[in-house]
Formats: structure tokens, C-alpha cells, sequence
């Protein structure tokens, strides 16, 4: 619309200089004025209308005019429905393969229990051989091995009553273990078990008599005994006896007892078995 009037007004300027182009080649008609003269050069100064000149160029873009007022929101459409699901994509490569972990040894596993014995084949009567028993267990050898043995070779001594111990000042085979009292003579269980005893004591004179006595807890297990006045002689006894932790065993006698560096008057005991 802005390009048409525009082109309207260059039209109306071209037509505008060809009337005053023209006028000015016919030149115009002296007149005093007013005269007839001046009125028939108006008439004569009037030719025909021109040929419309180029137009010209459009004039610049007038500003710009101002915002609309801002339409109302359109109604909200329905939620479409959901597509259908698409078709599986291909399977990815394998992965990189991981590190080699440690290579562990585990601690062996304990020894399992002995299988049975399997049964011997039988030839004629022969019956079938029992299973074999479980192995023992083994005892604590420094616990086990007790035995002892010891012997007097001081001075001679007499006594007088069953109240008083026979005492030992040498020790000639003390195992680890073993509880034994040289000046007591008496022997202490530690480990219990059966044990073996045995004594000998040689009489001192032929004048007089000897009894010696092997007590357990102060009760007589057994006893020796010399009377004979010719000569002297070797008095000796043994026993086998059960001992619990805490039995005493020693030599009680009434009369003189040799002593001498060669033993002649000694006393005994082993363990044979624990319990």
C-alpha cells in the first residue's frame, strides 16, 4: 500500500514539470495585464498532456507500527496414544575380559577319621575278622615317666618305733616328674597310675632283729622280717599298688639298718601304667 502511493506522487510530480517544461519552449504572450492579449496566451499555453515520466524510486520504509494485543490460548489437544514398541536392537560386543586375580592356596583340610577295616574273606569255618579298634592317645611322655631309686650310705641308724620313716641321703635315679623327699623317705603321687615298689635293707647286727614295713598313707601294704641271730641279713619286700594324686609311700622298720657306699640299704618305685 505504502509502494502505490508513492508511486502516485512521483506520477503527479512528472506530469507536474512537463506542463512547466512545455509552457516555458512556447513562451508566453506579452500582455499588459488584464487584456484580451493575456487571456488568449492562457488558452493558447495549454497543449496536450505529456507522456508520464520514469518512475521513481520507492521512498524508505515508514516505522514500524505498534505490537497487536496478544491472542487467547488455544484449547489443548488429547494425549496421543502410545506407539507401539520398537523392534529389539542387535546385541552389543562382549566386554574386555577382566584381570587374572591372585592365585591362593588354601590351608590344607584336617585329616579325616581312618576309614573301617573291610572284612576278610573267609576260607572253610575261618569267621570274620573284627573291626579294628581306634588308636589310643598318646600320653605326655614329661607327665608319664616317673620311677625312682635311692639308698642310704651314711652312718647306721636304730629305731626304735613304727612311727618314724626311714630317711635316704642318695638319689640314684630321679625321673622328671617324679616327687621324692630324701630326708622323709617318702615318695608323693603326681601322675596317677599303678606303680612297683620294691626295698632292701640289710640288718645291721646278727644280735638283733629287723622288721620293715611298706605303708601307703600310713596303712602297712607288707612287711620283712629278720630274727636270725647267726648272721646278718638282707630284708626285702615289693608291692604293686594303685595310687590317686596326693598318696605318700616310704619305709617305716623298728631296729638297725646297715648303711654303707655300697647300698645295702635301698628303696624303689616306677610308674608301670597310667591311669
Amino acid at each position: 500500500m505504502k509502494i502505490c502511493v508513492a508511486t502516485i506522487l512521483s506520477i503527479a510530480l512528472l506530469l507536474g514539470n512537463s506542463v512547466k517544461l512545455q509552457a516555458s519552449v512556447t513562451g508566453p504572450v506579452p500582455s499588459d495585464g488584464d487584456g484580451p492579449a493575456s487571456q488568449a496566451c492562457q488558452q493558447c499555453c495549454q497543449g496536450p498532456a505529456a507522456i508520464p515520466g520514469i518512475p521513481g524510486l520507492p521512498g524508505p520504509a515508514g516505522p514500524m507500527g505498534p505490537y497487536g494485543q496478544q491472542g487467547s490460548k488455544g484449547d489443548a489437544g488429547q494425549k496421543g496414544e502410545i506407539g507401539p514398541i520398537g523392534p529389539m536392537g542387535e546385541r552389543g560386543a562382549p566386554g574386555n575380559p577382566g584381570s587374572k586375580g591372585d592365585d591362593l592356596i588354601g590351608l590344607p583340610g584336617k585329616i579325616g577319621p581312618r576309614g573301617l577295616t573291610g572284612l576278610v574273606g573267609t576260607t572253610g569255618e575261618t569267621g570274620v575278622k573284627g573291626q579294628k579298634g581306634e588308636p589310643g592317645e598318646t600320653p605326655d611322655n614329661s607327665n608319664q615317666r616317673v620311677a625312682f631309686t635311692v639308698r642310704r650310705t651314711g652312718p647306721s641308724d636304730t629305731f626304735t618305733n613304727y612311727d618314724s620313716n626311714l630317711p635316704f641321703d642318695e638319689t640314684k635315679t630321679l625321673l622328671p616328674g617324679t616327687s621324692f623327699g630324701l630326708e622323709t623317705g617318702t615318695f608323693t603321687c603326681r601322675v596317677p597310675g599303678t606303680y612297683v615298689f620294691t626295698f632292701s635293707v640289710l640288718q645291721y647286727t646278727s644280735s638283733t632283729t629287723l622288721t620293715v614295713c611298706l605303708q601307703k598313707n600310713n596303712d602297712v601294704v607288707v612287711t620283712g622280717y629278720s630274727g636270725d641271730s647267726g648272721s646278718q641279713e638282707q630284708v626285702s619286700g615289693s608291692a604293686v599298688l594303685v595310687l590317686q594324686i596326693g598318696d605318700t609311700v616310704y619305709l617305716s622298720m623298728v631296729g638297725k639298718a646297715g648303711s654303707s657306699s655300697r647300698g645295702y640299704t635301698s628303696f624303689s618305685g616306677f610308674l608301670l601304667y597310667a591311669e
